[in-house]
């Protein structure tokens, strides 16, 4: 599967990892993944190791996801993405909207 989450017994934590390509295809997946997560403070960490690519459109797919964590005063960790996709990240300027670990 592109997109598996999982979600800690108390639910303050949500792992989603995203496989291969990262765009618009998997909006659907990606929505799923977080939506249903409403406690608050919740930390949402975003798998990228095993993903290839990423568009513009995933990066609004991110957009939602701060969205979504910043209403219930959550928080997003970006993990291990590859070169090219750090360089979108980068160029799209997110380490000043999330925090990115490498």
């Amino acid at each position: 599967m592109p997109i598996v989450s999982s979600t800690s017994s108390n639910s303050k934590d949500v792992l989603i990892t995203v496989s291969d390509r990262f765009d618009f295809s998997q909006y659907k997946l990606f929505r799923e993944s977080y939506c249903e997560c409403n406690t608050p403070g919740t930390e949402f960490r975003l798998d990228l190791s095993n993903a290839n690519y990423m568009d513009s459109s995933a990066l609004g797919m991110l957009l939602l996801l701060k969205e979504h964590a910043d209403k219930i005063k959550g928080k997003i960790i970006i993990e291990r993405p590859n070169d090219s996709i750090n360089k979108v990240l980068e160029i799209a300027q997110f380490h000043h909207l999330m925090e990115i670990v490498r």
